[in-house]
């Protein structure tokens, strides 16, 4: 063997040695077998023990148990009766029975196994998002794997490869599917954390949907007019509020799977940092503060910050139509109308006319009679402490307080003795040289 072909030859054998080693890593890692564990794998995480299970307002965790070191979920897609709140439910598609689907929760290093019944009478796929996982178990129809037909049950294997806060979603006629509720969380925590867990931890996926009065399925068509924007599939005042003790230090994570639309969420009373977006961990260095976060489409952000500030305080989207319902759209420029005979006059043109829910002096009224249109409320959410609040959709309130019991959401803020704006008296008025 002349000398250029023996180094051609180790070369190629080098090179063969450490493709070879690579490929048995990466395919170590993917078991073989129901019951075989891959090398790469580490002890099963256990809740409250390696890692302090998250909270998803107005969701729950999906169970698991654990065969063999693996931890085992199951997930069943299937038509769900869905509760955007008291007044409005849709028929829905989701996950065991709920839109959006429970929240998925493991520890980096943990081998999992993921069965998806598919109940629907179509076919559909599962899409692991931002997951580093085999090609195979990657959910695309078509693409990395055949559709689950109605009726089977698809396996899907791999090991968590990385921490963080991710998605699942439907990957097959996801325009139809995603716009039905066919989506979820997915939260990895760190095997070995670099700081002591926060004393919350909440995690919320933003949605949008097109839902027309008196209709009783979203339309997957729309791609501009969405009317129906949720926070964990909620409209306030059905959205859980979040509660935190004076001091405590916060994390919120976010998730966006809105068809179009990015969603910037803003956080009264407090400012934080974002800590993570879904493609890992930033570095202390790139972080500053903000006091709210773009979270853009099939995106996560996570924000930290310590609530030091006693109160309730509003955490919402700012684009101004995605704190509404149906009832702002179509509906005529009447600003600068004389309101006190609208009604009657309208009512001689149009005799089913009705304010929907708003008295047109300013107030608002949460009666359900039936002029109200079917399967729809009003662009409000609830009675406050000091009245309406005239925000709904993507709406929520953090509550802050010094002392917390087990009874559930805080009563009302008690503000301090002169913490709270008020119509000021004309003593003040000339004080200070004001002529309103």
């Amino acid at each position: 063997m002349t000398s250029s072909s023996r180094r051609d030859f180790l070369l190629r054998s080098t090179s063969a040695a450490v493709t070879g080693g690579l490929f048995t890593s990466v395919v170590g890692a993917t078991p073989t077998s129901a019951n075989s564990t891959p090398r790469s794998a580490s002890a099963p995480g256990l809740p409250g023990v390696d890692y302090k299970p998250v909270v998803t307002p107005n969701g729950v965790a999906l169970p698991h148990r654990v065969v063999d070191g693996v931890k085992v979920f199951h997930l069943v897609a299937e038509d769900v009766e869905h509760e955007f709140a008291p007044g409005m439910t849709a028929h829905c598609w989701g996950y065991n029975g709920r839109v959006h689907g429970p929240t998925i929760e493991a520890v980096e290093g943990d081998h999992v196994r993921i069965y998806v019944t598919n109940r629907l009478d179509v076919p559909t796929t599962v899409h692991w998002h931002g997951l580093k996982i085999p090609n195979g178990m990657d959910g695309v129809g078509g693409l990395t794997q055949r559709t689950i037909h109605p009726g089977e049950t698809f396996k899907y294997e791999f090991v968590l490869r990385q921490h963080g806060t991710l998605m699942y979603h439907s990957h097959h006629d996801e325009m139809t599917q995603m716009a039905m509720g066919m989506m979820g969380m997915f939260i990895i925590h760190p095997r070995q954390p670099e700081a002591p867990p926060p004393d919350r931890d909440y995690v919320y996926l933003l949605s949008e949907w097109k839902l027309d009065p008196g209709a009783r399925r979203p339309d997957p068509n729309e791609m501009m007019d969405f009317n129906v924007l949720t926070l964990n599939a909620k409209i306030s005042p059905a959205t859980d509020a979040l509660v935190a003790r004076t001091g405590e230090r916060v994390r919120i994570r976010i998730g966006n799977l809105s068809a179009m639309d990015h969603h910037p969420i803003h956080l009264h009373g407090h400012s934080f940092v974002v800590t993570e977006t879904d493609g890992g961990v930033i570095p202390e260095a790139g972080r500053w503060p903000e006091v709210s976060v773009l979270v853009p489409v099939g995106s996560t952000r996570t924000i930290e910050f310590v609530a030091d500030n006693p109160g309730d305080w509003a955490l919402h989207c700012h684009m101004t139509h995605h704190v509404m319902t149906q009832m702002g759209h179509g509906i005529p420029n009447l600003i600068g109308v004389d309101p006190s005979k609208f009604d009657e006059k309208l009512a001689e043109v149009v005799p089913e006319f009705d304010s929907m829910g708003m008295d047109m002096s300013g107030g608002a009224s949460m009666s359900t009679d039936d002029s109200i249109p079917a399967n729809s409320l009003p662009m409000i959410s609830a009675r406050g402490p000091f009245g309406y609040i005239t925000m709904s959709g993507m709406f929520t309130v953090l509550e802050v307080r010094e002392q917390l019991t087990n009874t559930g959401e805080p009563a009302p803020y008690e503000h301090p003795t002169g913490t709270v704006a008020d119509a000021a008296s004309k003593a003040d008025l000339e004080a200070d040289g004001i002529e309103p």
